[in-house]
């Protein structure tokens, strides 16, 4: 099997590029430089040339803040990039799995988001990801839509580093207590999307880590594994403005993993011990 990966530069696309690796299967990671998913003919151009099995699609626009000011560019990547690769993909009967995201729903009540569930993005970055599920669904039939949630890797910034930065320097901070999601690792992730993608069980999936907690329980889990003494005062969301809208509720139901024989993710407490042993070294 050949698998093409974007966004290798990313936290995910890195680990992704490493375990298809650890497994001998054949991989060819790209970022802008060697395929700009932008540029339709560039992206056709390679994806012909490299004629792969599957690709992972994990490029994407990601700064949810700037994106309410920069809606032309984050749409040209999450939504025109996607439907790039996407229409190159259905061409050549090619599978894709499109990583994506909670932000797709509007982020209200309690009840864990189904991966059928209608989807009513609250800010441009969630909706510039619904146009690339929706152009992944129109133009590819062997398709899997992963929906991922509060990821942290070794590659890249992330709650976690920024948390032990401001850790070193303060010995109290004010952490959103009313947003409740699942912290996600994107080595365990990594594991679990080669393993579905060696599968023909498409469809629409989510994939975080097992438990819950909000941002201000993670924040003081960060803390306690990592033996730092800080106070961390809990606040809502309204205390703490941000541009972009963000959803208080990023449950996310996972059975559908189970239900198709794929081995749900470790707890995040056992997902964050790990990483903080990993970026020590």
């Amino acid at each position: 099997m050949k698998v093409l990966v974007t966004g290798v530069k990313g936290q995910l696309g890195f680990d992704v590029i490493n375990e298809l690796g650890k497994r001998n299967i054949e991989a060819v990671g790209v970022d802008i430089d060697e395929m700009d998913i932008t540029n339709a003919a560039q992206v056709e151009e390679v994806i012909t040339k490299v004629v792969p099995d599957a690709v992972i699609h994990c490029a994407a626009y990601t700064a949810v803040d700037a994106a309410e000011d920069n809606v032309e560019i984050c749409r040209k990547v999450n939504a025109e990039g996607t439907k790039n690769v996407a229409e190159v993909c259905g061409k050549l009967d090619i599978k894709m799995m499109y990583i994506s995201t909670d932000y797709v729903f509007n982020g209200q009540g309690t009840r864990a988001w189904e991966p059928d569930d209608e989807r009513e993005p609250l800010n441009v970055y969630g909706q510039t990801k619904y146009e690339g599920e929706l152009a992944v669904e129109q133009h590819v039939k062997k398709f899997f839509t992963v929906r991922i949630a509060w990821v942290f890797g070794v590659n890249g910034k992330n709650f976690i580093k920024t948390m032990l930065n401001l850790g070193k320097t303060h010995d109290q901070l004010t952490v959103v207590n009313n947003q409740t999601g699942s912290p996600t690792y994107t080595y365990d992730l990594a594991r679990l999307l080669v393993d579905m993608i060696q599968t023909e069980k498409y469809g629409r999936y989510h994939a975080t880590n097992e438990g819950l907690c909000t941002w201000y329980e993670f924040a003081c889990e960060i803390f306690k594994q990592a033996g730092l003494d800080v106070k961390v005062t809990p606040v809502t969301s309204d205390e703490y403005p941000a541009k972009a809208k963000r959803p208080e509720n990023s449950r996310m139901n996972k059975e559908k993993l189970k239900e198709n024989g794929f081995e749900p993710l470790p707890s995040w407490q056992d997902a964050l011990n790990r990483y903080l042993k990993e970026i020590e070294n």
